[in-house]
């Protein structure tokens, strides 16, 4: 990516909404770039964190200088994990919502990532003459890549190549635990357990990291050394020749080589492992000859396996801006999931209605707030009624609310990681309970977006106009159908739950056209429960399938809402497949209620829907 200062350079096609704000923000440096058109950058600036109390202030002061320009789009790479739109820096005591610092700076879009994400996205893009290669190997085409470097922390990611491009990690793996090789090493980590219970890679691997092994290795060798920072170590190894900082850059070298090689395992990244940070670069010819690479084949029976994979250093300047800057035109172009939803309500406001003109406007000016908030509180910010919501959103071309939600959150900026851990026998009560939170919200996040509005859209009609509904369910499944009984009861809808196979399968006989069956299974395979639903068709009843998708039940269902939820139930219950099949439930019984106060509002309420309905089920969801 150039830095063009010469106007007679600017020949690409500037964007057409104006530059876009690039930035790549440590815990120690901020650097900052224009980019005004398809690789082209200028006005870069490198900032001292120290000096701003902020990321706003940090933001104004490099824009500053630039006044005169409209900035509509902004990406910026900070190191730390992003978590959703609170951001909390890891090695800076920073935090900020991303949304608000948006609508500070007037922008359409501000994306954050991780600063390792934005790297692991600019490699592909690198060309020879910007790196450095370390050792042998060859890479594979089309193959994994590894990402790590050191800097104040040690970040990690990695490539994964797809038909369209290329899909990065968001990973937090320099903080897996540090494991030393040899008896210096052991000797390194013992004196960082005097201060540190968990010692990990970034622990050590880092510019604080060096520092610590310089300590260590001068008490190990008894020598009196004075104090020195990881710029000062890496001067005195190559401009002093000193033998202390000699052996802690030989020592650190072999180290990261270490934490490469288990990075290259685990990715199996046969499209090479790269270097970045910022100080493997400036003892570039240093590391080249350092153990870095012996240590990286050192692999007993695998060192074959990783001689093949080659070792590179990232040797250009400001790397992250290439990935940034493609993370944020791929989010603009709409691709993998992204969309620009804002821009186009912004342009078909003046399309929609008055009254849709207003959610519009609200949707506009507090975005997360439309994406968290139920359809009341929606139409009651943007002074419309609930139906004029749905008008708006189906005005986009969406199903309804659910469905426009789905898509949105996919638009916003800050991404929630997917995590999971597999619970273990030997846990500490802390760690199944962060284990089991995690797991859960992962599995409701993931469940989210995997959702069929389609299919749920067809549920809620059925349910809406039958005569009589049951639930058919066996062991862990039961509780789901007890709850859904019990909600089901609120609308007035004779309602009966059956959890032994003799009584659903006679219960199924007495069915007739009108009747809806909700069959509850985790596997969608119990011959009692199939044989009850072959009943129940026959009998003219309509059935939905709350199991996974491609079972025999989801195949004999009118309708099938996938859960397809992995979880080892030979150990534990299964705990999170319950739980969103108890959502599944709570969305059904939402919009039966929503459904029943849409047809109030238009004139023809159902009888049997009670004006109290929606006010009774929202106070049970929320107890």
């Amino acid at each position: 990516m150039e830095d063009l200062n010469d106007t007679d350079k600017f020949a690409r096609t500037a964007f057409a909404d104006g530059p876009r704000l690039l930035a790549d923000i440590g815990a120690t440096h901020a650097r900052f770039a224009l980019q005004t058109a398809p690789g082209v950058v200028r006005s870069v600036r490198v900032l001292q964190c120290d000096d701003f109390g902020g990321i706003v202030p940090l933001l104004r002061f490099y824009l500053a200088d630039h006044g005169d320009i409209v900035l509509n789009h902004a990406a910026l790479a900070v190191a730390n994990p992003i978590n959703g739109d609170q951001v909390r820096m890891t090695n800076r005591d920073w935090q900020f919502s991303t949304d608000a610092v948006r609508r500070e700076l007037g922008l359409q879009t501000l994306l954050i990532v991780n600063d390792f994400t934005a790297l692991a996205m600019a490699i592909p893009g690198l060309k020879s003459t910007e790196l450095i290669k370390i050792g042998g190997g060859t890479p594979a085409a089309n193959s994994v890549i590894g990402v790590l470097g050191p800097g104040t922390g040690l970040g990690v990611s990695g490539v994964i190549p797809t038909v369209d491009g290329f899909v990065t990690l968001g990973s937090e793996g320099g903080h897996v635990n540090f494991a030393p090789a040899d008896e210096r090493e052991f000797a390194i980590l013992q004196f960082a357990w005097r201060e540190w219970p968990h010692v990990s890679n970034e622990r050590l691997i880092s510019g604080p990291g060096m520092e610590i092994i310089y300590r260590a290795l001068a008490r190990r060798n008894g020598v009196q050394a004075r104090p020195r920072t990881s710029p000062e170590i890496i001067a005195g190894a190559l401009d002093e020749n000193d033998a202390l900082c000699l052996e802690t850059l030989d020592c650190f070298s072999g180290m990261l080589g270490g934490a490469a090689a288990n990075l290259a395992v685990t990715l199996g990244a046969f499209g090479g492992i790269f270097i970045g940070g910022g100080i493997v670069p400036r003892m570039a010819e240093l590391f080249a000859r350092s153990p870095f690479r012996a240590r990286f084949e050192a692999k007993g029976r695998f060192t074959n396996y990783l001689s093949d994979i080659p070792t590179y250093v990232i040797a250009t300047a400001n790397p992250a801006f290439y990935g940034v800057a493609t993370i944020l035109s791929e989010h603009l172009r709409g691709r993998s999931g992204a969309n620009t939803l804002m821009e186009r309500v912004q342009h078909l406001q003046h399309e929609l209605t008055p009254a849709e003109q207003r959610v519009a406007a609200l949707v506009l000016e507090q975005p997360r707030l439309v994406l968290s908030e139920p359809i009341a509180d929606i139409a009651r910010l943007a002074e419309v009624s609930q139906p004029t919501v749905i008008r708006f959103c189906r005005s986009l071309g969406f199903l309804g609310l659910a469905d426009f939600k789905l898509k949105f959150a996919s638009s916003l900026t800050g991404a929630i990681p997917v995590r999971h851990s597999q619970v273990r026998t030997g846990d500490s009560t802390h760690d199944v309970s962060a284990k089991v939170i995690d797991n859960t919200v992962s599995a409701i996040l993931k469940f989210r977006d995997q959702l069929d509005v389609r299919s749920l859209d067809r549920a809620i009609a059925l349910l809406t106009h039958a005569r009589r509904v049951e639930f058919y369910a066996m062991g862990n499944s039961r509780v789901v159908a007890l709850d859904g009984q019990h909600k089901f009861f609120r609308f007035r809808i004779p309602t009966s739950s059956y959890g032994d196979s003799h009584l659903f399968a006679l219960a199924a006989e007495l069915l007739t056209p009108g009747d809806v069956v909700i069959a509850i299974s985790n596997s969608g395979r119990l011959p009692e429960l199939l044989a009850a639903v072959d009943s129940a068709r026959m009998a003219g009843a309509d059935v939905i399938a709350i199991t996974a998708s491609g079972s025999p039940l989801a195949k004999k269902a009118t309708v099938c809402l996938a859960v397809d939820h992995a979880e080892d139930s030979t150990t534990f219950l299964s705990m999170i497949s319950r739980i969103l099949q108890l959502l599944l439930i709570d969305i059904l019984s939402v919009g039966i209620s929503l459904e029943a106060q849409n047809a109030r509002e238009a004139g023809g309420a159902r009888a049997e829907a009670p004006s109290d309905a929606r006010p009774l089920l929202i106070s049970h969801l929320g107890s």
